[in-house]
């Protein structure tokens, strides 16, 4: 009996690995036929889900994927982050393993871009050491107790943000907080002071004149281009020191067969 438990153990094990190894060799291929696709320098991430992967091959369909690459040129920005999760994608395995075109039919994708402060400092130019913090309602309310306008108490926190950075003020280096506004607008993202405060997000609220002149060195408004997999952007927020620009689509065709789709 001890020999049986033992023999179904390796038995398992071995399955187990032929079916990572096949997963292994079919997300290496979809790597390839996304970085064709989207036009990447590199091969991106892969990774199928679900297990086993063989029951999934073997139909021909996968429940989702994801894709992800970073340091990438996207419109305006430089150094962003790309993230894709694809659903219910239609894509034979002789034919992904296969030497031919190769093509990946796709019910629904997600795409979001992540832009770092970096890219963000660079586009403002006169702003250095910039981090993004996200804001709740609560740090909202703390605001207008301390002097912003009144109606930042019931904005969105989704669609605010605070930016810290350091930029000259009466010629020396100052830190400066500024409570900005995130818009998404025909795929444009606009950021716009809505709060400006010296030396910390606590400090009295500045004279109108003096929050105009710092107002415009925290104004932007940035292009990013094409999501990946022709995703359209419908989503901006601040996320864990981040911009994240988002989006969906469906009836997605990738590779071969992408230019006879109607």
């Amino acid at each position: 009996m001890k020999r049986l438990i033992v023999g179904l153990i390796v038995l398992v094990g071995v399955l187990v690995g032929v079916d990572f190894g096949a997963a292994a060799l079919a997300e290496s291929a979809v790597s390839r036929q996304m970085r064709e696709q989207i036009g990447l320098p590199d091969d991106p991430d892969v990774r199928i889900n679900g297990f086993p992967f063989v029951t999934q091959a073997l139909t021909g369909r996968y429940s989702s994927i994801d894709v992800s690459a970073d340091r990438l040129q996207v419109g305006d920005l430089q150094e962003v982050e790309v993230v894709a999760v694809l659903r219910d994608v239609d894509a034979p395995l002789s034919e992904v393993l296969g030497s031919g075109p190769k093509s990946l039919r796709v019910a629904e994708a997600e795409g979001t871009v992540r832009v770092g402060a970096d890219d963000i400092e660079r586009l403002l130019g006169s702003v250095d050491r910039l981090r993004i913090e996200s804001l709740d309602a609560d740090a909202l309310e703390q605001a207008v107790e301390d002097g912003a306008d009144a109606s930042l108490a019931d904005a969105d926190p989704d669609t605010v943000a605070r930016l810290v950075g350091t930029t000259a003020v009466q010629g020396e280096d100052t830190e400066v907080s500024a409570i900005v506004a995130l818009d998404l607008t025909d795929g444009l993202v606009r950021i716009v002071p809505r709060d400006i405060r010296i030396g910390g997000p606590d400090a009295p609220p500045l004279p109108e004149s003096v929050q105009t002149s710092l107002g415009d060195r925290f104004t932007v408004e940035v292009d990013p281009g094409s999501l990946p997999l022709q995703v359209t952007p419908t989503e901006l927020k601040a996320v864990d020191g981040v911009l994240e620009i988002s989006g969906s689509t469906t009836d997605l065709v990738l590779g071969a067969a992408a230019s006879g789709a109607g």
